[in-house]
C-alpha cells in the first residue's frame, strides 16, 4: 500500500493549484527499454504540413503529433534524394561512406534486379536493436537493394539489415508503376529505343537506295539488300520494343515482398496502401507486450499519387493535396492504434520525410510534387534548403516536452545514435558515425545541437555546407556549387529528370554565403567585402570537407556502373510469367478507409 504522503500532490503541483496557474506536467526520466515507431514519408515537402506553416491543406493528425512533442525546423536530410538519404538515416553515416552514391549521374537504385544496395557490412539501428532483443519490422518502401551475385543471396534485403519482418516494395513507388508521368526510367528507355529504331530504319533505307543506284550502274547489290533487310528487321524490333518496355517495367519492377517471398507481382496499386496500413497495425497488436521497432515507410507522397476515392477531390491542391490529406489520415490511424493498445507512453514516435518535395514534378500544368515553403530548390537539388529540410517531429509523452520548437541544425542521421542509445545499444567503434544523440536537445538538457558543421553533398560532390557559429549566434551556409537553374533565380531545373550534380552546374568562385538565421530562404547572398566573417566561414567549411575526405577509404559506389543496371539473373519473380497475388482479396482491408475523415474532416 502506498504511504499516505504519496497521495498528496507534489509541492510544485500544489502551488500551481493554489495560485490557479497552468503548469506543464513534470517530465520523467526515459524508461530503460522504450519502443519506437518511425514514420517516414516519401518526397513530402516541409511546407505541406499545417505545423510547418501550411494554411490550405488539412493535416490535423500530424499537427497534433507536433503539438504533443518536439518539432525541429532545421532537420536535414543527408542528401536530397531517397536512396542515399535512407541509407544515411539507417546507418547514421553520410552516404558516400557506405558507397550509397556515385559520381556518374546514377543517384538512386534503378532496378530491383540490380546488384547494388546497402552493403551487408553496414550496421543499421534496426540490427543493433534486434541484437538488444527488440522485435523489428519494416512496412513499406525499402529502395536499398536486394541481391548481390545470385537471386537467393539477398545480401541487401531488409532482413539482412536487422528487420525481423518485412512487407513492402523492394524498389519503391514509381510513376512507371502506373505508366504515368513523370517517369523515372520508362520514358527514357522508350525514347532510346525509338531513336535507335528510327536510326536503323534510316540506315536501311539509305542502304536500299545505294543498292538501287548500284544496280542501275550494273553492279551486284545482293549483299546490300540483305544488310538493308537485317537493318529493317532490327529497326522493327526496336520500335516494337519501345511500346512494350513500359508494361515490362511495371511487371518486373513493381511488386510486393513479404519477408523473402514475392507475394504480389505486378503491384496492385489500388490496394497497396490499405494493405500496408493493415500490416503495420497488425504488427503493433502482435508485439504490444515486447519492445519493438516499427519503421512505417510510407509510399505517400511519391508519384504516381495513388489516392483512394474517399480522398479524391477533397483538397484545394488537386491530386497532390488529396494525397497529402490521405497520408495524414493514415498517420492518424496508426497513432490511434498505438494509443488504443496503451503503448503511447512507452513509445517514441518520430515523423519525417526522406527529402524535400519534387518541385519539377509538373505534368500538363498540374503540380504533382510537394511545396517546400519559403525554401528554394527541392528533391534532387544539390545543397539548397528545399531539398534538404524535412519535417522532424518527435513525440514521447511525459519524457519529451509538449510544443517545443527548435531551430537548431540537426540531421536525419541523428536518428541512428538516438535510437541506439535509448535502446541500450552501442555505436560501432570501427567506423565513423556522423549522427549525434538528439535526446539532450529534445529534452532541453542542452540548448544547442551537437552538430557544429553539416556538409551537403550531391552524389560524391560537395555542393554546400553550414556552420553553426555559436560565438556569433549565427548559422552560416556556403554554396560552392549549384545546379544551373531555368530561369536563373527559380531554384529549380525545369525539364525531364532531376537537377544534375556535375556537368550542367555552376561553380561559384567566390562561393555564395548566406546567413540562415535571418535569411532561411537563401535570398540574400553576402559578398566577401560586406561580410567580415566571409573568409573564416569559407575556410572552416573547406577544412571540414578535407577532414571528411581523409576519413574515407576506397569504397565501391553502389549506384554506379555495373551495380546499377538490370541483371536478368537477379530478377525476383513469382508464379508463371512473374505473375501472382498471394496477399488476398481486395475487400476487407479497404472497408472504412477514410470513413472517420469524411465524418469529421476537422
Amino acid at each position: 500500500m502506498a504511504p499516505p504522503w504519496s497521495l498528496w500532490p507534489r509541492p510544485s503541483a500544489l502551488l500551481c493549484t493554489l495560485l490557479l496557474l497552468p503548469c506543464a506536467p513534470a517530465l520523467r526520466p526515459p524508461p530503460q527499454r522504450p519502443s519506437f515507431l518511425i514514420i517516414m514519408a516519401d518526397d513530402l515537402g516541409i511546407g505541406d504540413l499545417g505545423c510547418y506553416g501550411n494554411t490550405t491543406l488539412r493535416t490535423p493528425h500530424i499537427d497534433r503529433l507536433a503539438e504533443d512533442g518536439v518539432r525541429l525546423t532545421q532537420y536535414l536530410a543527408a542528401e536530397s534524394l531517397c536512396t542515399p538519404s535512407r541509407a544515411a538515416f539507417l546507418t547514421g553515416r553520410y552516404p558516400f561512406r557506405s558507397g550509397m552514391t556515385s559520381g556518374f549521374g546514377h543517384r538512386v537504385l534503378q532496378w530491383a534486379a540490380g546488384a547494388g544496395g546497402l552493403p551487408p557490412e553496414e550496421v543499421t539501428f534496426a540490427r543493433i536493436l534486434q541484437e538488444r532483443g527488440y522485435v523489428t519490422g519494416l512496412v513499406g518502401k525499402w529502395h536499398l537493394g536486394l541481391s548481390c551475385r545470385s537471386l537467393t543471396d539477398l545480401c541487401h534485403h531488409p532482413q539482412r539489415h536487422g528487420f525481423h519482418h518485412f512487407l513492402g516494395l523492394p524498389l519503391g513507388m514509381m510513376g512507371d508503376c502506373a505508366g504515368a508521368e513523370p517517369s523515372e526510367k520508362r520514358a527514357g528507355l522508350e525514347r532510346g529505343l525509338h531513336g535507335a529504331g528510327r536510326g536503323l530504319a534510316a540506315t536501311a533505307l539509305a542502304t536500299v537506295v545505294a543498292a538501287m543506284v548500284a544496280a542501275l550502274a550494273g553492279a551486284r547489290s545482293r549483299a546490300a539488300l540483305w544488310a538493308a533487310l537485317a537493318l529493317g528487321v532490327s529497326a522493327a524490333i526496336l520500335e516494337a520494343g519501345s511500346y512494350v518496355v513500359g508494361g515490362a517495367i511495371t511487371h518486373v519492377d513493381c511488386f510486393l515482398m513479404r519477408n523473402t517471398t514475392v507475394t504480389q507481382q505486378p503491384l496492385q496499386l489500388g490496394r497497396v496502401n490499405p494493405l500496408l496500413l493493415r500490416e503495420a497495425e497488425d504488427f503493433l497488436r502482435r508485439h504490444s507486450h515486447a519492445p519493438f521497432l516499427l519503421f512505417l515507410s510510407l509510399l505517400h507522397t511519391h508519384t504516381p499519387l495513388v489516392t483512394s476515392p474517399a480522398f479524391q477531390g477533397r483538397s484545394q491542391h488537386g491530386r497532390y493535396g488529396d494525397h497529402v490529406e490521405e497520408m495524414d489520415w493514415v498517420v492518424g490511424r496508426i497513432l490511434h492504434t498505438l494509443d488504443s493498445l496503451g503503448l503511447a507512453d512507452r513509445t517514441l514516435v518520430h515523423f519525417t520525410s526522406d527529402n524535400g518535395g519534387w518541385a519539377e514534378a509538373v505534368v500538363g500544368g498540374e503540380r504533382l510534387g510537394g511545396w517546400n515553403g519559403i525554401f528554394r530548390g527541392g528533391k534532387g537539388v544539390g545543397g539548397l534548403e528545399g531539398g534538404l529540410r524535412v519535417p522532424g517531429i518527435w513525440r514521447w509523452p511525459g519524457v519529451l516536452p509538449r510544443g517545443r520548437v527548435l531551430d537548431e541544425p540537426a540531421s536525419l542521421m541523428d536518428a541512428f545514435s538516438t535510437l541506439v542509445r535509448l535502446g541500450g545499444g552501442t555505436e560501432p567503434s570501427d567506423r565513423v558515425i556522423d549522427g549525434r544523440d538528439l535526446m539532450p536537445l529534445l529534452t532541453g538538457a542542452t540548448p544547442h545541437s551537437a552538430h557544429e558543421v553539416l556538409l551537403h553533398y550531391c552524389e560524391v560532390f560537395l555542393h554546400a555546407g553550414r556552420w553553426a557559429d555559436r560565438a556569433r549566434g549565427k548559422v552560416w551556409k556556403v554554396h560552392f556549387t549549384t545546379p544551373t537553374f531555368d530561369p536563373p533565380d527559380s531554384g529549380s531545373c525545369m525539364g525531364p529528370g532531376l537537377c544534375p550534380c556535375a556537368g550542367a552546374v555552376t561553380e561559384h568562385d567566390p562561393p555564395l554565403l548566406y546567413e540562415l538565421t535571418s535569411d532561411p530562404g537563401e535570398e540574400r547572398p553576402l559578398a566577401p567585402g560586406t561580410e567580415p566573417a566571409y573568409a573564416e566561414v569559407v575556410a572552416k567549411l573547406r577544412q571540414e570537407h578535407d577532414v571528411h575526405h581523409r576519413s574515407v577509404g576506397s569504397i565501391p559506389q553502389q549506384l554506379g556502373s555495373i551495380y546499377n543496371v538490370w541483371l536478368p539473373w537477379l530478377q525476383p519473380c513469382c508464379g508463371r510469367f512473374c505473375a501472382c497475388d498471394l496477399e488476398g482479396g481486395a475487400g476487407s482491408e479497404e472497408e472504412g478507409w477514410g470513413r472517420d475523415f469524411l465524418e469529421d474532416p476537422k
